[in-house]
């Protein structure tokens, strides 16, 4: 049955009561942190060129995009990562461990990917699975050319993802304790490999705010946000399906694949329509949030209901 809401659910709607409540757990651990509001600047990325993947839709606002989050290190509400997270997520030096089932595993630092790699511009839809929207242009570098770089060899079926762990620099995951931090996410390796999935070091034109994830995240447009995991600090290569943040706190209500689907609701709400940010009213939401000309081939076969 179709649950039709004609709203966005409240922040209290989305997680299970008991994770909400937390809440007051989290901001007690931030003050106790002395974690108060403060201001970050983005630096400007040079050598960005423009990428032919880009939506015609109107980009977000910058200031939408960067102080309406999900991010739950630094709080439940969508203000709370724009208030927590400047100032206190220390980005340099950071780099990524690259291990697991590939001929060559080792080390990404961020300033080498930055100087090194050609960043692309990309203009993605983004959809949150509480059925909210935005159109973001992300600056990145596909996620496909650095898998090659590592040689996964044919036991490496997935790619699995880690977010940084450490609950003085993030005080959600000391203060939201039905959590199996630290942020864990995972893709098939043909999924990687796609030439929309992106690592973004930077939206705008600029590098990321750490409420954005920064200083590199994961960017899967045609997946719900929760895919796209933020503050990386580790890839592996593993040959079975690896568990997941999300779908191991609520396994009936975020799935591994989590694609954007209007015919499966949430158990909670409908996901039949979005509200984009910065708009008026409710539109319709489009199959694989509208790409999928380009990754309907990747679940040839499969249920789509079943495998949610």
């Amino acid at each position: 049955m179709l649950i039709h809401s004609c709203s966005s659910p409240k922040s209290s709607e989305i997680t299970a009561k008991s994770l909400y409540l937390n809440r007051r757990q989290v901001m007690a651990g931030a003050a106790a942190l002395g974690l108060l509001p403060s201001l970050a600047s983005a630096e400007t990325l040079t050598g960005v060129s423009k990428s032919d993947y880009r939506v015609d839709d109107p980009p977000t606002s910058q200031k939408d995009i960067t102080h309406y989050n999900n991010f739950y290190e630094y709080g439940l509400d969508k203000t709370d990562p724009a208030a927590n997270a400047p100032g206190h997520l220390k980005t340099r030096p950071w780099t990524v461990t690259v291990d697991g089932e590939c001929a060559k595993p080792g080390t990404l630092d961020i300033d080498a990917l930055l100087r090194e790699s050609h960043l692309e511009e990309r203009i993605y839809r983004h959809r949150c699975v509480e059925a909210w929207s935005m159109v973001i242009p992300w600056v990145g570098v596909p996620l496909a050319g650095l898998i090659k770089r590592f040689e996964p060899t044919s036991n490496a079926k997935f790619v699995a993802f880690k977010t940084l762990l450490d609950p003085s620099q993030m005080p959600g995951q000391r203060g939201l304790t039905s959590f199996k931090w630290p942020y864990r996410e995972g893709l098939r390796i043909d999924e990687a490999m796609h030439p929309l999935t992106l690592l973004a070091v930077g939206l705008y034109g600029e590098t990321l705010l750490p409420q954005n994830g920064a200083p590199i995240r994961l960017v899967v447009p045609w997946k719900y946000g929760f895919k796209s995991i933020k503050s990386i600090v580790a890839i592996s290569f593993v040959e079975q399906q690896p568990r997941t943040l999300w779908n191991v706190t609520a396994p009936d209500e975020y799935g591994f694949y989590a694609n954007v689907n209007p015919t499966v609701d949430h158990p909670r709400w409908s996901q039949a329509k979005e509200h984009r940010i910065g708009d008026f009213g409710r539109r319709p939401t489009l199959m694989f949030n509208g790409y999928q000309e380009q990754v309907a081939g990747l679940y040839a076969g499969m249920d789509l209901v079943r495998n949610f």
